[in-house]
């Protein structure tokens, strides 16, 4: 799949050991759609279509995760990135399709989540759309 950013940049693969070892390490089974992206991309920024995303490199998942204590705050949501203001976006791991939302950093909690995509191919979809 191609990722298309308006302005920014990916970045370069990230290594197969991080990349494999992932799943584990967050205790869920990654999308395989966003496995492919992490395997093409560790992570990057700028825009896709109107919208700013930081997509957060591999290696950072397990700790911004922890940092930001989802699981105490948004359980069985899993950060991957944020609109680089007061937003991140997430796999919600309480549906097996782990369909994509958006939730506030300041007051996170489950019912705040904001559905945004189905997939994560979806999700470039959406963000393409003009606002």
């Amino acid at each position: 799949m191609e990722y298309f950013f308006t302005e920014g940049q990916l970045n370069s693969p990230a290594e197969t050991g991080v990349v494999s070892g992932l799943s584990a390490a967050l205790k869920v089974v990654l999308p395989v759609g966003y496995v492919d992206f992490l395997r093409q991309h560790n992570g990057g920024e700028g825009f896709v279509g109107d919208n700013y995303i930081i997509f957060w490199r591999a290696e950072e998942l397990v700790d911004f995760n922890r940092e930001y204590e989802v699981e105490k705050y948004a359980p069985r949501i899993l950060l991957f990135a944020s609109n680089g203001g007061g937003e991140g976006y997430g796999f919600d791991t309480q549906s097996t399709a782990m369909p994509i939302v958006r939730i506030p950093f300041i007051g996170m909690a489950r019912e705040y989540a904001i559905p945004v995509a189905e997939s994560f191919s979806d999700f470039f979809k959406k963000l393409s759309e003009p606002l």
